[in-house]
């Protein structure tokens, strides 16, 4: 289990500003489900002043997303879009006593909705696209200027640490290869060197990581069994539970049941149960509420 400060379980179990604020002006949406973290930022500004007046959020993701999307809320109300805008990632960390290493990326996802809502608000054009080649971690859609921009803003120096903070490289580790690339770039220009396995050295030719070991079906179902079980009993204790329905590759199909069906927040637990998931399985996975069919058929 992450060790979590009191402040972000606070903010995990009494998020402030939840929910889309009425008649928002600023609009910023980051992320996506698919690779297992979104987050919409609403905003409502005073256009005279630039004042925020009022700012909601709406999350799929982690305890951690949903604790500093809360925080980034109450942070941002009473700035101007300027000052908000000088609010870094690491600010919204320690404004909530610190973050898990594993969990910085993110307090960057938060930081990310922030300018993509200040860029609607002001008419302009929010550029999270990737340029053609530039896509380096395919898993979690992570581009090549957000691994630079955010080595230099938290002046990163491993892989590991770019992975905690953007999730590239968390899935596959494919891509290990690329961010090393980067991270001697970026460091070399602040006359530093690539740090590997903890200490200062040059850069190694590349060679491709040993694959781990990888889980037989039986084995992968049966873990993905245990994860449910664990978290269970904290559904349980609000007259809700779930069930496994099928796994099926990448996608694993649950049914929420109890006090959870069409609960309002049924898709941050989803979210809760995806990232525990992968954090057991050690593989990027997408935990999906089966379709009535599928619980036809069980159920047959």
């Amino acid at each position: 289990m992450w060790d979590y400060s009191e402040k972000v379980q606070e903010h995990f179990y009494n998020p402030k500003n939840a929910g889309a604020v009425e008649g928002a002006n600023g609009v910023g949406d980051v992320g996506s489900i698919s690779c297992g973290d979104a987050l919409r930022l609403t905003l409502k500004v005073e256009p005279e002043t630039e004042v925020i007046l009022d700012a909601g959020f709406q999350t799929f993701g982690c305890g951690s997303a949903i604790a500093s999307s809360s925080a980034l809320t109450e942070m941002i109300k009473g700035l101007t879009l300027d000052e908000a805008l000088k609010i870094s990632n690491q600010d919204i960390a320690d404004y909530l006593d610190g973050l898990p290493p594993e969990k910085m990326h993110c307090s960057v996802m938060g930081r990310e909705a922030l300018q993509a809502a200040v860029a609607n608000y002001r008419g302009e054009v929010w550029e999270d696209d990737h340029e053609e080649g530039a896509l380096v971690c395919k898993c979690f859609a992570v581009d090549e200027v957000m691994i630079e921009d955010t080595i230099r803003a938290n002046n990163l120096h491993t892989v590991e640490e770019v992975t905690n903070y953007t999730k590239a490289g968390g899935g596959c580790s494919s891509c290990h290869e690329g961010i090393e690339n980067i991270l001697t770039r970026v460091l070399a220009e602040k006359g530093e060197t690539f740090v590997a396995g903890g200490a200062a050295v040059a850069k190694p030719a590349a060679a491709k990581a040993p694959e781990a070991p990888k889980m037989g079906t039986l084995a992968r179902i049966r873990k993905i069994e245990a994860v449910l079980d664990s978290i269970r009993p904290a559904l349980q204790a609000d007259n809700g539970d779930v069930e496994l329905v099928d796994v099926d590759g990448k996608n694993i199909y649950v049914h929420l049941t109890g006090a959870c069906t069409g609960c309002q927040m049924a898709a941050m637990t989803l979210g809760g149960i995806q990232q525990r998931m992968i954090e057991e399985l050690g593989e990027f996975v997408k935990v999906i509420p089966a379709s009535k069919e599928a619980l036809v058929s069980m159920e047959g």
